[in-house]
């Protein structure tokens, strides 16, 4: 009873911050130094000990270098014309689906997921071409739209991934085994978007425009060099990892080395391009790393106020199966989807969550690739879903539209929840293959 109290107290606490309007990091680290102080009577000198070792031990973890370089890495990328290479070269591949050029928002995304490592920053550029060319083609605009704010999402899921990075160093688990998690379940949730479009389609061919193109020899490998800039960086990057060649971080390093020649060779390299992503790479890392840091904290003042270890024996004593857990805390997530960012919703329920879920034998790195989809329909959920506002502000349409059209390709993110419970080897079997059990 007293853990219970005790967690509504805090998260109380923390809404009452947050409803206050300040920032998510600032507010966590407010609510933990108020809990340790008047619940667990600490001193404030104890408390500043406590948060300054938090923050050493945080400040020279090289897990986190990792964070800033593939940020940076994205943000070179975004700046040039690879959303206008990417369309131009999947163009002649997906004419030969039904449903024609709206994949190029799925395979397009499932691309640039790959270089990104943001929902955010692939929905905005790959929508920056994509949403103008299908829409002035005739294509169905709630596929269009639909379709990019599902895809979009896959930057949290397809290595290399911001969130992973995150939920591995809070969790302590290898930020490269999540990476090779991600990679199965980021294909098949692209594959039900695609599987869907084509039903569509074929169910209704007004849907698509029948434009009559026809691609010669020619054209295709005309595509494959627009391509194989993006297709070369996914390689290095990723074959590194996968090779056990170089660590995250490391690849980090590489991808952004290798961003800088692709760059340079498409003669789009530029002073301004540098200043403008070292500073997105700045602020967008620095959010992440103090959230981090908040994060630590408020795990701590968890720990000391025996919150997770007495809610997991409360939770246990209601002898709940494995399956109503993960159902329970499916609904919480969702709940926190309508309200937070995905950082954020990963550093302030793992404290809780990651005890439960292992006691109850999920595995944790199962746990985080299911989180990341949890986050993934998160970005496609109103009112604070980050690619609903992407795509608003990119086509103009209100939020209720653009929700609209999403929500049957949140409906297929709920059957990939369902997939990769019962089949939980879709996430384990390719990190088990490469790096053993």
């Amino acid at each position: 009873m007293e853990a219970l109290f005790s967690a509504f107290a805090v998260f109380g606490i923390l809404l009452v911050f947050l409803s206050a309007g300040l920032w998510v990091f600032a507010s966590i680290a407010l609510v933990s130094v108020v809990s340790l102080y008047f619940l667990g009577g600490m001193d404030l000198g104890r408390i500043g000990s406590i948060t300054g070792s938090i923050v050493n031990r945080y400040a020279s973890a090289w897990e986190l270098s990792a964070i800033p370089m593939f940020i940076w890495m994205g943000e070179i990328v975004f700046r040039t014309d690879i959303s206008m290479r990417l369309f131009r070269g999947l163009s002649p591949f997906v004419s030969m689906i039904p449903g024609k050029l709206l994949h190029t928002n799925v395979m397009g995304c499932t691309m640039f997921a790959a270089v990104s490592g943001s929902s955010t920053a692939t929905t905005a550029t790959v929508g920056k071409i994509t949403t103008r060319e299908l829409f002035n083609r005739g294509y169905d605009k709630s596929l269009a739209i639909g379709s990019l704010a599902g895809a979009g999402s896959l930057g949290l899921m397809i290595p290399p991934s911001l969130v992973m990075i995150v939920y591995g160093i809070l969790a302590e688990e290898s930020v490269a085994r999540l990476f090779a998690a991600g990679v199965f379940p980021g294909l098949m949730i692209s594959g039900l978007f695609t599987g869907y479009i084509v039903l569509r389609s074929l169910l209704d061919p007004t849907l698509v425009p029948s434009d009559g193109q026809k691609y010669r020899f020619a054209d295709f490998v005309s595509a494959m060099l627009d391509l194989f800039p993006l297709l070369l960086l996914m390689v290095v990057v990723l074959g590194s990892i996968y090779s056990g060649i170089a660590t995250p971080s490391e690849a980090a390093a590489v991808g952004v080395c290798m961003s800088l020649v692709i760059v340079v060779l498409t003669r789009q390299f530029s002073l301004r391009l540098m200043v403008e992503s070292l500073m997105g790479a700045l602020r967008t890392s620095t959010m992440i790393c103090v959230l981090l840091i908040a994060a630590a904290v408020l795990s701590t003042t968890m720990g000391f106020l025996h919150i997770p270890a007495d809610v997991a024996k409360g939770i246990a004593s209601l002898n709940l199966s494995p399956w109503g857990l993960l159902f329970i805390l499916s609904l919480f997530y969702l709940g926190l989807g309508f309200l937070l960012d995905g950082n954020s919703i990963v550093v302030m329920s793992l404290p809780i969550a990651l005890p439960l879920i292992t006691q109850a034998g999920f595995d944790p790195i199962w746990f985080g690739v299911y989180l990341v989809l949890m986050i993934e329909m998160a970005a496609v959920t109103p009112p604070i879903g980050f690619n609903l506002f992407v795509l608003q502000g990119a086509t103009g349409y209100p939020i209720g539209r653009v929700a609209r059209s999403a929500f049957p390709f949140f409906a297929l993110m709920v059957v990939g929840v369902f997939l990769l419970a019962l089949f939980p080897q879709i996430v384990l079997w390719f990190p088990d293959l490469i790096y053993g059990k």
